[in-house]
């Protein structure tokens, strides 16, 4: 059976500060083009209606935020998969010049051997560590897929994979220029064991 986070959470903590490292959630969305965004009203007893593409398309896209209000993202349009993964890690160890202690959930991505052995060669500038089975409630990077979602735009949708992924992008660029907002996911009752001492 696996601990809890919130029991896990001080020893993860204390490894970073003894690394001298920065702690982050991450996790993966799928976006499509089919999907509900956004909010909008129609007259009393009449049902909303929103145009949209006929067109089924969809972009990926994992990211990575820390309670400091940073934002790390990657956005994709092939399916999410070990080297995928491994791409992503890449990437989010260069914004680095110190060691990375990664939380994600039990994907088989995370778990997998190519994984694995990519984190064998970067033991030095990343660790992951996973949250229990099932639990979506307890990784705030949850909050920011919520957000992503009902942030694209639903007056304009984007009609091909290119304009989603630009759409994608821009949201994730806006949040990485508002910190204090990034800090807000982890203030949600849920996910407020991160931040309490």
């Amino acid at each position: 059976m696996t601990e809890p986070l919130g029991r896990v959470l001080p020893s993860i903590r204390a490894k970073a500060k003894a690394d001298n490292a920065e702690v982050l959630f991450g996790d993966q969305v799928g976006i499509r083009s089919d999907q509900v965004t956004g909010r909008t009203w129609g007259a009393k007893g009449a049902t909303p209606v929103v145009r949209r593409t006929g067109n089924r398309f969809s972009v990926n896209a994992m990211s990575a935020i820390s309670t400091r209000g940073r934002m790390h993202f990657m956005v994709f349009t092939e399916t999410f998969d070990a080297k995928v993964m491994c791409r992503f890690l890449t990437r989010l160890v260069g914004h680095f010049d110190r060691k990375v202690h990664l939380i994600v959930d039990r994907h088989s991505a995370h778990r997998s051997k190519s994984v694995r052995t990519w984190l064998a060669d970067h033991e030095d500038q990343i660790e992951l560590h996973f949250l229990p089975s099932y639990s979506p409630e307890l990784n705030p990077d949850e909050l920011v897929n919520a957000d992503l979602k009902r942030s694209l735009p639903h007056t304009h949708r984007a009609t091909n994979q290119a304009e989603l992924a630009t759409e994608t992008r821009r949201f994730f660029h806006r949040r990485q220029r508002q910190p204090h907002i990034v800090r807000g996911y982890f203030g949600a009752r849920h996910v407020r064991y991160v931040i309490d001492e």
